[in-house]
């Protein structure tokens, strides 16, 4: 960690931009997304696509990634607001530390430099885009790792317009953050503000529990928990949930007849005149 903060602090003298990565090493870091980006290199999953992600699943995503050797994607065990909603969009990353005090002191100083007002959560919030969803390491504090409460929540929401956030951390005014349906996955609640930490970094690589996240990667949040998807692999993704929703629905529909054990149809059928009958059904469903 420490690591990433020294290369960092680099660059910033390099670029003139402390704790953030600049655009060559963003599309260096991200050099396998196949789509555009946004200014400051941040890969850019095309709209279309993050609404096919929305009626994908947890387990949807679990049948492509850990192939590809994506094995530290998922993290659960969140408290999450708008548990019916799907958490969809393009991630955008902050990462908190409890604060030290001479290195807040550059943070700081950098920020005013910038033109950055109000509290460092409010740097990053400031930032948001239509399609973004904020993911924050406050590395699980609760006291005082209130990221927002419910007027930044209510700001996410209106900026985002289809986003919101995820913080391994805590939130504040709870009861105003759910009456807007403002879609937050945290770890607790608590009525102090934010506290005693400090932002250490904007689109760098994060932590979430046990998952690794990049900036431009796509989020997936259902009732389970949250996927961090690479731009790489969102159409594998979507490609491969098309053929699960079509084969599930396949399987209830047989199920629905009440002539086949379960073990007749599920996970795939044995006997041939079932294989050839599943077969055109996702022929006449998928097109292919």
């Amino acid at each position: 960690m420490f690591r990433t903060i020294a290369l960092l602090l680099c660059a910033g003298a390099a670029y003139g931009q402390l704790f953030t990565l600049d655009k060559a090493q963003m599309e260096r870091l991200t050099a396998k997304n196949p789509f555009g980006r946004f200014e400051d290199g941040r890969p850019k999953v095309p709209d279309n696509l993050l609404e096919e992600m929305r009626k994908n699943s947890s387990e949807d995503v679990w049948t492509v990634l850990p192939g590809k050797g994506f094995t530290n994607q998922y993290e659960g065990n969140f408290k999450i607001t708008v548990p019916e909603k799907k958490l969809v969009g393009r991630v955008v990353t902050a990462q908190f530390m409890p604060i030290r005090a001479d290195l807040n002191q550059i943070i700081t100083s950098e920020g005013k430099q910038k033109g950055y007002f109000g509290g460092q959560n409010q740097w990053v919030i400031d930032k948001l885009q239509p399609g973004d969803v904020l993911v924050v390491d406050l590395f699980g504090k609760v006291e005082g790792g209130t990221f927002v409460g419910d007027n930044l929540a209510f700001y996410i929401r209106e900026k985002t317009v289809t986003g919101g956030l995820i913080v391994d951390g805590s939130v504040r005014d709870l009861d105003g953050i759910t009456e807007w349906k403002v879609p937050v996955y945290h770890r607790g609640q608590h009525p102090t503000p934010i506290g005693n930490v400090m932002l250490t970094g904007y689109n760098v690589p994060v932590r979430i529990g046990n998952a690794t996240v990049m900036p431009g990667d796509v989020v997936l949040g259902d009732r389970e928990g949250v996927n961090f998807i690479p731009p790489e692999l969102v159409q594998a993704v979507v490609d491969r949930a098309n053929d699960i929703r079509i084969h599930d629905d396949w399987t209830k529909m047989k199920f629905r007849e009440g002539k086949y054990k379960s073990s007749d149809i599920y996970g795939s059928p044995h006997e041939k005149s079932l294989k050839d009958e599943y077969d055109a059904y996702h022929k006449s469903k998928s097109g292919k």
